[in-house]
């Protein structure tokens, strides 16, 4: 996947997507983190739709007043991106993920679902993550939880895949109907296959 000044948004799942915040994984050259600092974390938050304008304007001026802390939430953050990574990556190529990897991720779990309760909206309940003691970290649990729920329905693990991209290493969830999807964005990786077969074709 190659780097640009925008977010692309093709996992189809938040989980995925914040797996896809590493351009060109597999390449020791090109690969490039797009989380850089905790702006770019909550930067991304904004275009992942999980924090909103506001909310972003008042965790960054906490974490300018707190530096030590909004490292070390961006530290969280790429670990727990990582260890998803590891997770999924796995499943992708139809193997068990090692239960080392289940430990660090139940870390996390054990971390974040402490924070849930059930509120009412009129005629219905939801069951939502209440304010963490630490805010700079509120943009963690519903990842998180997107990431749970994918890893308990066992149908939906099978449409989990890796971009055939030579050194792309994205990660994405197929909701095409035959489950054919083989890139990560056929705007890139897959018009760049498509014209390396033409130009072995041609030769």
């Amino acid at each position: 996947m190659s780097e640009s000044n925008t977010y692309m948004m093709v996992g189809e799942r938040l989980c995925m997507n914040f797996i896809n915040t590493v351009s060109w994984r597999e390449s020791t050259e090109k690969r490039s983190d797009r989380f850089t600092s905790y702006a770019k974390l909550v930067d991304w938050s904004i275009h992942a739709d999980v924090l909103t304008e506001r909310q972003a304007q008042k965790l960054i001026i906490i974490s300018e007043e707190k530096p030590a802390e909004s490292a070390h939430v961006l530290d969280r953050a790429i670990e727990l991106r990582e260890v998803m990574y590891r997770i999924f990556r796995t499943i992708s190529i139809k193997q068990k993920p090692p239960q080392e990897e289940i430990e660090l991720f139940n870390v996390f779990v054990r971390q974040y679902y402490q924070l849930l309760q059930l509120s009412q909206e009129k005629d219905h309940f939801l069951l939502e993550f209440k304010c963490s003691k630490n805010p700079l970290e509120g943009m963690l649990p519903p990842i998180l939880q997107s990431a749970v729920d994918l890893l308990v329905s066992k149908s939906d693990l099978k449409r989990v895949k890796r971009c055939e991209g030579d050194l792309c290493g994205w990660l994405f969830y197929d909701t095409s109907r035959n489950r054919s999807r083989r890139w990560c964005s056929m705007a890139d990786c897959g018009n760049r296959a498509k014209a390396r077969r033409f130009y072995q074709k041609e030769k």
